[in-house]
Protein backbone atom coordinates (compact mmCIF):
# COMPACT_ATOMS: atom_id res chain seq x y z
CA UNK A 1 0.00 0.00 0.00
CA UNK A 2 2.47 2.42 1.19
CA UNK A 3 5.42 3.14 -1.22
CA UNK A 4 8.71 2.98 0.49
CA UNK A 5 10.08 6.44 1.91
CA UNK A 6 6.93 8.08 0.10
CA UNK A 7 4.19 9.21 2.18
CA UNK A 8 1.70 8.09 -0.81
CA UNK A 9 -0.78 5.45 0.40
CA UNK A 10 -1.82 4.40 -3.10
CA UNK A 11 -0.50 4.96 -6.89
CA UNK A 12 -0.24 8.54 -8.05
CA UNK A 13 -0.71 7.37 -11.17
CA UNK A 14 -3.94 5.24 -10.30
CA UNK A 15 -5.58 7.87 -7.96
CA UNK A 16 -4.99 9.89 -11.05
CA UNK A 17 -6.63 7.61 -13.61
CA UNK A 18 -9.73 6.66 -11.82
CA UNK A 19 -9.99 10.45 -10.63
CA UNK A 20 -10.18 11.09 -14.58
CA UNK A 21 -12.45 8.16 -14.91
CA UNK A 22 -14.90 9.73 -12.68
CA UNK A 23 -14.80 12.63 -13.84
CA UNK A 24 -16.04 11.52 -17.37
CA UNK A 25 -18.65 9.39 -15.50
CA UNK A 26 -19.94 12.67 -13.65
CA UNK A 27 -19.70 14.90 -16.47
CA UNK A 28 -17.00 17.36 -14.96
CA UNK A 29 -13.80 18.73 -16.35
CA UNK A 30 -10.78 16.10 -16.04
CA UNK A 31 -8.62 17.08 -12.92
CA UNK A 32 -5.68 19.23 -13.23
CA UNK A 33 -2.70 19.23 -10.91
CA UNK A 34 -2.58 21.25 -7.81
CA UNK A 35 -0.76 21.40 -4.89
CA UNK A 36 1.18 18.26 -5.31
CA UNK A 37 -2.75 16.48 -5.46
CA UNK A 38 -5.39 16.87 -8.43
CA UNK A 39 -8.10 19.52 -8.11
CA UNK A 40 -11.22 18.71 -9.81
CA UNK A 41 -13.72 21.51 -10.66
CA UNK A 42 -17.13 20.53 -9.60
CA UNK A 43 -19.22 23.64 -9.35
CA UNK A 44 -22.08 22.63 -7.41
CA UNK A 45 -23.80 25.04 -4.72
CA UNK A 46 -23.05 21.89 -2.24
CA UNK A 47 -19.27 21.19 -3.58
CA UNK A 48 -17.90 24.04 -5.14
CA UNK A 49 -14.34 21.85 -5.87
CA UNK A 50 -11.96 19.20 -4.71
CA UNK A 51 -8.97 18.41 -3.67
CA UNK A 52 -7.79 15.21 -4.24
CA UNK A 53 -4.21 13.42 -2.79
CA UNK A 54 -2.55 9.87 -3.06
CA UNK A 55 -1.51 10.06 0.80
CA UNK A 56 -0.64 12.73 3.82
CA UNK A 57 1.93 15.24 1.99
CA UNK A 58 2.43 18.27 3.59
CA UNK A 59 1.19 20.11 1.09
CA UNK A 60 -2.53 19.32 2.29
CA UNK A 61 -1.84 21.77 5.24
CA UNK A 62 -0.58 24.77 3.52
CA UNK A 63 -4.31 24.39 1.09
CA UNK A 64 -6.21 23.76 3.81
CA UNK A 65 -4.75 26.92 5.41
CA UNK A 66 -5.91 29.04 1.67
CA UNK A 67 -9.35 27.73 1.95
CA UNK A 68 -12.10 30.45 3.76
CA UNK A 69 -14.61 28.94 2.69
CA UNK A 70 -16.95 25.89 3.21
CA UNK A 71 -18.43 23.47 0.47
CA UNK A 72 -14.50 22.99 -0.81
CA UNK A 73 -13.19 19.03 -0.06
CA UNK A 74 -10.01 17.52 0.40
CA UNK A 75 -9.97 14.38 -0.07
CA UNK A 76 -7.06 11.88 0.92
CA UNK A 77 -5.78 8.22 0.38
CA UNK A 78 -5.45 7.16 4.50
CA UNK A 79 -7.50 7.53 7.77
CA UNK A 80 -9.27 10.24 8.63
CA UNK A 81 -7.27 10.67 12.07
CA UNK A 82 -4.17 10.53 9.23
CA UNK A 83 -6.30 13.55 7.06
CA UNK A 84 -7.28 15.79 10.27
CA UNK A 85 -3.41 16.16 11.54
CA UNK A 86 -2.56 17.91 8.67
CA UNK A 87 -5.58 20.62 8.93
CA UNK A 88 -6.42 23.39 10.91
CA UNK A 89 -9.10 24.01 13.00
CA UNK A 90 -12.50 24.29 11.99
CA UNK A 91 -12.80 21.51 9.76
CA UNK A 92 -14.10 18.10 10.43
CA UNK A 93 -14.57 15.14 8.54
CA UNK A 94 -17.36 13.74 6.30
CA UNK A 95 -18.26 9.85 5.63
CA UNK A 96 -15.41 8.53 4.34
CA UNK A 97 -14.70 5.28 1.92
CA UNK A 98 -12.73 2.56 0.49
CA UNK A 99 -10.27 2.67 -2.35
CA UNK A 100 -10.47 -1.13 -3.94
CA UNK A 101 -9.20 -2.82 -6.88
CA UNK A 102 -10.62 -6.29 -8.43
CA UNK A 103 -8.39 -8.83 -10.43
CA UNK A 104 -9.68 -12.33 -12.47
CA UNK A 105 -12.88 -13.45 -13.00
CA UNK A 106 -15.99 -11.57 -11.24
CA UNK A 107 -19.06 -13.66 -10.16
CA UNK A 108 -22.35 -13.50 -12.49
CA UNK A 109 -25.35 -14.21 -10.04
CA UNK A 110 -28.84 -14.64 -11.90
CA UNK A 111 -31.16 -11.81 -11.91
CA UNK A 112 -33.76 -12.61 -9.15
CA UNK A 113 -37.24 -13.50 -10.41
CA UNK A 114 -39.32 -10.07 -11.33
CA UNK A 115 -36.69 -8.08 -12.65
CA UNK A 116 -34.91 -7.19 -15.74
CA UNK A 117 -31.35 -5.85 -16.87
CA UNK A 118 -31.02 -2.93 -19.33
CA UNK A 119 -27.24 -2.13 -20.23
CA UNK A 120 -26.58 0.66 -22.57
CA UNK A 121 -23.27 1.34 -23.94
CA UNK A 122 -21.75 4.96 -25.38
CA UNK A 123 -18.36 5.66 -26.73
CA UNK A 124 -17.69 7.58 -22.95
CA UNK A 125 -19.80 5.41 -20.47
CA UNK A 126 -21.45 2.21 -20.05
CA UNK A 127 -24.83 2.28 -17.78
CA UNK A 128 -26.84 -0.45 -16.26
CA UNK A 129 -29.98 -0.54 -14.92
CA UNK A 130 -32.35 -3.37 -13.17
CA UNK A 131 -36.09 -2.53 -13.48
CA UNK A 132 -39.26 -3.85 -11.88
CA UNK A 133 -41.79 -5.13 -13.95
CA UNK A 134 -43.37 -2.26 -13.78
CA UNK A 135 -40.51 0.04 -14.72
CA UNK A 136 -39.28 1.70 -12.06
CA UNK A 137 -35.75 1.74 -11.61
CA UNK A 138 -34.62 -0.64 -8.54
CA UNK A 139 -30.41 -0.76 -9.01
CA UNK A 140 -28.60 1.41 -11.31
CA UNK A 141 -24.85 1.50 -11.46
CA UNK A 142 -22.43 3.34 -14.49
CA UNK A 143 -18.65 2.47 -15.01
CA UNK A 144 -15.90 4.06 -17.69
CA UNK A 145 -12.63 2.64 -18.74
CA UNK A 146 -10.24 5.53 -19.54
CA UNK A 147 -6.59 5.79 -19.02
CA UNK A 148 -5.76 2.12 -18.68
CA UNK A 149 -8.24 1.97 -15.61
CA UNK A 150 -12.44 0.50 -15.30
CA UNK A 151 -14.28 2.47 -12.80
CA UNK A 152 -17.61 1.57 -11.11
CA UNK A 153 -19.93 4.86 -10.16
CA UNK A 154 -22.58 5.52 -8.19
CA UNK A 155 -24.04 1.66 -7.49
CA UNK A 156 -26.61 2.20 -5.97
CA UNK A 157 -29.26 0.03 -5.04
CA UNK A 158 -32.82 1.69 -3.75
CA UNK A 159 -33.93 1.04 -0.07
CA UNK A 160 -36.98 -1.38 -1.26
CA UNK A 161 -35.31 -3.79 -3.57
CA UNK A 162 -31.78 -4.35 -0.95
CA UNK A 163 -30.45 -7.43 0.03
CA UNK A 164 -31.90 -9.62 -3.25
CA UNK A 165 -28.21 -9.32 -5.41
CA UNK A 166 -29.29 -6.83 -7.57
CA UNK A 167 -25.38 -4.72 -6.50
CA UNK A 168 -23.65 -8.02 -7.70
CA UNK A 169 -25.83 -7.84 -11.00
CA UNK A 170 -25.08 -4.63 -11.24
CA UNK A 171 -21.25 -4.85 -10.90
CA UNK A 172 -21.01 -8.22 -13.06
CA UNK A 173 -22.93 -6.69 -16.27
CA UNK A 174 -21.07 -3.74 -15.95
CA UNK A 175 -17.45 -5.81 -16.17
CA UNK A 176 -19.16 -7.88 -18.68
CA UNK A 177 -18.63 -4.66 -20.81
CA UNK A 178 -14.69 -4.13 -20.03
CA UNK A 179 -13.01 -4.04 -23.66
CA UNK A 180 -9.56 -4.30 -22.51
CA UNK A 181 -8.16 -7.13 -20.52
CA UNK A 182 -4.74 -5.01 -18.64
CA UNK A 183 -7.19 -2.35 -17.68
CA UNK A 184 -7.43 -2.88 -13.79
CA UNK A 185 -10.94 -2.57 -12.09
CA UNK A 186 -11.04 0.46 -9.66
CA UNK A 187 -14.20 2.02 -7.29
CA UNK A 188 -14.40 3.61 -3.99
CA UNK A 189 -16.64 1.88 -1.65
CA UNK A 190 -18.65 3.32 1.60
CA UNK A 191 -19.08 1.46 4.23
CA UNK A 192 -22.15 0.27 3.40
CA UNK A 193 -20.84 -1.64 0.37
CA UNK A 194 -17.31 -2.86 1.63
CA UNK A 195 -18.67 -6.07 2.75
CA UNK A 196 -20.19 -6.54 -0.33
CA UNK A 197 -17.24 -5.75 -2.85
CA UNK A 198 -14.99 -7.71 -0.66
CA UNK A 199 -17.53 -10.94 -0.66
CA UNK A 200 -17.04 -10.34 -4.35
CA UNK A 201 -13.13 -10.59 -4.42
CA UNK A 202 -12.24 -6.72 -4.23
CA UNK A 203 -8.94 -5.85 -2.30
CA UNK A 204 -9.16 -2.64 -0.19
CA UNK A 205 -5.85 -0.94 -1.32
CA UNK A 206 -6.20 2.73 1.07
CA UNK A 207 -9.43 4.52 3.44
CA UNK A 208 -10.47 7.66 1.61
CA UNK A 209 -11.16 10.38 3.61
CA UNK A 210 -12.96 13.57 3.24
CA UNK A 211 -13.04 16.71 5.25
CA UNK A 212 -14.36 19.89 4.68
CA UNK A 213 -13.80 23.60 6.27
CA UNK A 214 -17.23 24.24 8.58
Amino acid sequence: MEEQGSSYLLEPGLLAAWLAARSIARGLALPVPDHGGWRVDTGSPQEIRRYVFAGPVPAISALAAAIDRPHILIKMCGTGEQLLRLLPPRWQLLPGGYFMTHAGQLPAPALPAGYRLDVATSPAMTTARILTGDGAVAASGHAVEYAGVLIFDRIVTEAAHRRRGLGRVLVAALAARQRSDSARRVLVATEDGLKLYASLGWQTLSAYSTATMT
